[in-house]
């Protein structure tokens, strides 16, 4: 078992299941009609603010309104451009999927409903044996959800920044942060979450909890939304203890009651189900540390909590010339590799080792 704040009250009673990560984030736009003031943007520049010969010269915010937080120190070395569903990119999944044994595929961005053929490059995924997930803000998932569905599309994250209109605006650059604009997004994102319901995807929304302040905004999701959509509370490491406090309190709000522990092998994330007195389940989401032992060694962002995602998975890019990048840390996208040379590294052998290494002290 893994040492973590959150773990520390759960009782042997409650079962614990194990699996091995075996999912692959494909960045497939950089368009977004948000300009959050928190976003990581996948570890990539905003590709609108910047152009790909100026290598060094990246700026992490510009024009758009938009930011990539990290992009100051993580060593960023391209711009991304869209994936397109073609045989280069069926033959990169071929090949990640060969090597790393990837079952399930998350769509990311950006946001991927604003790229034109999303339901083309879900398809193609399925064409190659994996699940597949859109991670999504809702602002166009009316439009393009139904294709993705058809297409094959398992399920959607939808990522909650605010449920009320005040709430989105205070996230969002001053100059788009206004009340009516954020309002229409709010809708936009309920009538994305009730058609993806409507069409049989698996709906989840995701919410992050830095502080007490922003408890309401569960319960909310909880009061408007059907039980068929799943909430899940992520922890803010930014925000440390203050954010474990405010999920406790939202715990006991709840009178929820733990019923379940999945620990994930070879990625930091884990999660903790909660059962409510409706019945209904409330999962909550926690970062635990966990590096690659030789990738991460000697890091400059390996101290405290300067590293806020540990290893939390493989990433997959697509440049503006067409190459495509393998990433294993937003922090640290100096560490990226084309894919060819990423599929003969070191770094691949040491995922591999660390999936079976951590499968192995997570069932022991």
């Amino acid at each position: 078992m893994i040492d973590h704040p959150a773990l520390r009250n759960i009782t042997r009673e409650v079962p614990t299941h194990v699996a091995m990560d075996r999912t692959l984030r494909i960045k497939v736009i950089d368009a977004c009609g948000m300009t959050c003031t928190f976003c990581h943007n996948e570890g990539t520049p905003v590709t609108s603010d910047n152009h790909a010969d100026h290598v060094g010269e990246f700026v992490a915010a510009g024009r758009s309104g938009r930011v990539s937080i990290y992009l100051a120190t993580n060593g960023a070395r391209f711009i991304t451009a869209p994936v397109f569903p073609d045989h280069t990119f069926r033959s990169a999944l071929a090949q990640l999927r060969d090597a790393l044994d990837f079952d399930e595929i998350h769509l990311t961005g950006g946001e991927p409903t604003l790229h034109p053929h999303l339901a083309q490059i879900v398809a193609v995924s399925r064409s190659v044996g994996c699940k597949v997930s859109v991670t999504s803000n809702g602002e166009n998932g009316a439009r393009i959800l139904p294709g993705c569905a058809a297409a094959g599309e398992d399920h959607v994250n939808f990522s909650i920044f605010g449920t009320t209109a005040e709430e989105l605006a205070q996230v969002q650059n001053s100059r788009y942060g206004s009340r009516s604009l954020a309002g229409r997004k709010i809708d936009a994102l309920e009538d994305s979450i009730t058609l993806s319901l409507d069409l049989g995807l698996d709906a989840r929304a995701n919410v992050v909890i830095p502080n007490r302040h922003h408890v309401r905004r569960v319960h909310r999701l909880l009061e408007k939304h059907s039980p068929k959509l799943s909430v899940r509370v992520l922890s803010s490491l930014a925000d440390g203890q203050e954010s474990l406090d405010a999920i406790e309190l939202l715990l006991d709000e709840m009178q929820a009651r733990p019923t379940e522990v999945r620990l994930i092998a070879g990625t930091s994330g884990f999660r903790i189900g909660y059962q409510l007195p409706d019945s209904r389940t409330l999962f909550v989401k926690h970062i635990r540390s966990l590096r690659l032992p030789e990738t991460c060694a000697g890091c400059q962002f390996g101290k405290g909590t300067d590293c806020h995602e540990g290893y939390y998975g493989v990433r997959l890019y697509r440049d503006a010339r067409g190459t495509f990048h393998v990433g294993v840390c937003i922090q640290r996208m100096d560490l990226c590799l084309p894919l060819e040379e990423f599929i003969t590294s070191n770094v691949c052998g040491e995922i591999r080792k660390l999936r079976e290494q951590d499968h192995r002290d997570l069932t022991a």
